[in-house]
């Protein structure tokens, strides 16, 4: 599932298309990435209109138009935006494809956990606004984290990094990679861990995230050499600070890894 990095590389595909008009809007309407959608409405509305920025969220993108016209996308697990040629034919996949007289913006989901959403109106809609701080931000500080640790001092830290309510935009890979730079065993209850556990926690999210941006948010380079996202998903794997054989289990619903030496 694409996580905060990916989606902001995604994000700036359809760059290309700013301040150029949408001539033609091609969907499949029957398929659930529309769940929700007036589909009537976000065809008539963007026709002829012009693509003036994009913002990401997390997991989510939004893309505002001329006319008082904003367009959300949520990429599930297999969802993808990308550029094609002006006379670009939609496969069965490729669920929404808005048409510029130079070329075509492709939202595409192979298997539609994603979404699509159509808002009109001056301003953002209610479904993009949010009270959980992006990671970036001075708001998402210590006390933050703190106090969402607090309310689910019962559940296991992996489950509780991947809380979106509190975490914006972490997923599995970036769980796991937190929690290896801060020495966290991923099944550890969030009340059991010291303040000490704690200010690493928060230091390393900020660093994940940071770094993320940098480079697959950037250009969808590789992070680091030494990340652990290199050894995860190996069946092989180790630990890139000392080789020891990497573990894993279903932890928080998902498939985790970790160091049994840095995470004990």
């Amino acid at each position: 599932m694409p996580e905060l990095a990916e989606v902001e590389w995604y994000r700036k595909q359809w760059n290309a298309g700013i301040g150029n008009k949408i001539v033609d809007v091609r969907m499949h309407p029957r398929n659930r990435v529309f769940r929700g959608t007036n589909m009537r409405k976000l065809q008539e509305n963007l026709a002829g209109e012009k693509l003036r920025r994009s913002a990401a969220r997390g997991k989510r993108m939004l893309f505002e138009f001329s006319g008082d016209n904003w367009l959300g996308l949520h990429l599930g697990m297999t969802g993808k935006i990308h550029i094609a040629v002006a006379n670009f034919r939609p496969d069965k996949h490729d669920h929404l494809v808005l048409y510029q007289r130079e070329r075509a913006l492709v939202f595409t989901d192979s298997r539609q956990f994603g979404r699509v959403r159509f808002h009109y109106g001056r301003h953002q809609p209610g479904w993009w606004t949010s009270d959980v701080p992006e990671i970036i931000s001075p708001e998402f500080d210590q006390k933050f984290v703190d106090q969402f640790l607090d309310r689910h001092r019962k559940a296991p830290i992996k489950a509780v990094v991947l809380m979106q309510n509190g975490f914006s935009g972490i997923g599995n890979w970036m769980a796991d990679e937190i929690l290896w730079r801060a020495r966290i065993h991923p099944a550890t209850r969030a009340g059991e861990m010291t303040a000490r556990k704690r200010e690493k926690l928060f230091r390393e999210t900020k660093l994940v995230v940071r770094e993320s941006l940098r480079t697959l948010g950037k250009d969808y380079s590789d992070p680091p050499r030494t990340w652990l996202i290199h050894q995860k998903w190996k069946p092989d794997g180790i630990c890139p600070r000392h080789r020891t054989p990497l573990r894993r289990a279903t932890i928080g619903g998902r498939t985790t890894a970790w160091c049994p030496r840095c995470q004990r």
